[in-house]
């Protein structure tokens, strides 16, 4: 049988052991960030020439590496049309059409793009002459405050390009039947793009405007 002085020694010597554990987890941590220097460069950014054609223009760029499309789109060549919203690829304000294909252009890095045709809200139209999708927007009360649109309406023209071609969708129930645009097939398609006004039913009346008009 353990002498009951063994038991106290025991239990002094965990004591001991556990609060300089502890203490050396607290110091760690502070001489770590004090080792780190946050105006010490980490290196220097790799730079590489792009050109893509945006809205039928030709653009060269001389680009840190890890610039995204959307970064590219509105600080070098000044198309703030385009909206970053989450930065996260969730929201769509940032959607671009890339080659007929609408894409998240926060997701994607610019130099992925090498010789790609792209079009930003800045190409579909002009306050002048606008797009179809654009006037529908208006005539419909598309927005409220107008942030998410840009990307909206690049989503509803890769949308009835996706209808006309026959690309079905999750919620498309017959693969061997004609694509219909049906309400549940807009609301499927457009749900990558969100409108924190909750302007969706005018969104919706307009995209189905646009499409019988077009079908």
């Amino acid at each position: 049988m353990l002498d009951p002085s063994d038991l106290e020694l025991s239990r002094r010597h965990l004591l001991i052991v556990g609060a300089a554990t502890l203490a050396v987890s607290s110091i760690a941590p502070r001489a770590s960030s004090a080792a780190i220097d946050p105006a010490t460069p980490t290196g220097t950014p790799v730079m590489t020439k792009v050109s893509f054609d945006v809205n039928g223009e030709t653009h060269r760029l001389e680009l840190d590496t890890r610039t995204t499309l959307l970064d590219a789109l509105r600080e070098h060549l000044h198309l703030t049309g385009t909206k970053k919203g989450c930065d996260h690829g969730q929201c769509g304000a940032c959607t671009v059409i890339v080659d007929g294909r609408r894409i998240n252009s926060c997701l994607t890095l610019a130099v992925m793009h090498q010789g790609d045709e792209i079009t930003t809200i800045e190409g579909l139209g002009t306050p002048d002459a606008l797009h179809p999708l654009q006037a529908a927007f208006v005539e419909h009360d598309g927005y409220q405050c107008g942030y998410c649109t840009p990307g909206q309406i690049c989503s509803a023209v890769a949308v009835l390009a996706e209808v006309k071609a026959g690309i079905p969708s999750h919620v498309t129930a017959d693969l061997n039947a004609p694509v219909r645009l049906t309400n549940a097939e807009l609301r499927e398609r457009m749900s990558g793009n969100i409108c924190r006004c909750g302007a969706y039913s005018n969104i919706a009346e307009a995209i189905s405007e646009v499409a019988g008009r077009s079908a």
